[in-house]
């Protein structure tokens, strides 16, 4: 298993694997996108196993989909769900549940026939829902649409009685 990233519970993961004595963990610390990218081409899997709901779109798990690679992510009500469809691009588990974390990471470890399909249909679901191209074309209709929109010429006027009475009468 190979951790990337930085962050505040870096030394308390190092501290524990010590402890543990567990000598399969690689903690990577910060990687560059080459490294990443190698990292994500030799991998069987990716895990996202974020527990806040600020992890509202892991952009990394688009690189995951675009390597062909199956996702194991939690379920935050957030767009990480929408990337990842349990059981089609990968595992999708409850948030704060190691077990189930666990599990997912051996059910893709444990049979490589399964994880290669589901990266496979990751890779897919990336080529027909988030191609950078197909992204700005999307918007690119969307500011269209917008501005065909026909813009108000002044705001509404206020229906109320006692709004309209200061208006001018003609002579």
């Amino acid at each position: 298993l190979i951790i990337d990233g930085k962050g505040p519970e870096e030394a308390g993961l190092k501290s524990y694997l010590a402890r543990q004595r567990i000598t399969n963990v690689v903690m990577a610390g910060h990687v560059c996108n080459e490294e990443k990218m190698a990292l994500l081409t030799l991998a069987r899997a990716f895990v996202l196993p974020s527990c806040e709901r600020s992890e509202a779109f892991g952009v990394s798990m688009l690189e995951s989909a675009m390597c062909a690679r199956p996702m194991i992510s939690t379920e935050l009500g957030t767009g990480t769900s929408h990337v990842n469809r349990d059981g089609e691009t990968g595992i999708v588990v409850p948030p704060h549940d190691a077990a189930a974390l666990r599990a997912a990471m051996h059910a893709l470890a444990d049979d490589p026939e399964r994880a290669g399909a589901m990266g496979l249909n990751a890779r897919q679901r990336f080529e027909s829902q988030f191609r950078g191209s197909d992204m700005a074309a999307s918007y690119v209709g969307l500011y269209r649409a917008l501005l065909r929109e026909p813009a108000p010429l002044a705001p509404p006027r206020d229906t109320h009685p006692a709004a309209n009475s200061m208006q001018t009468q003609p002579v």
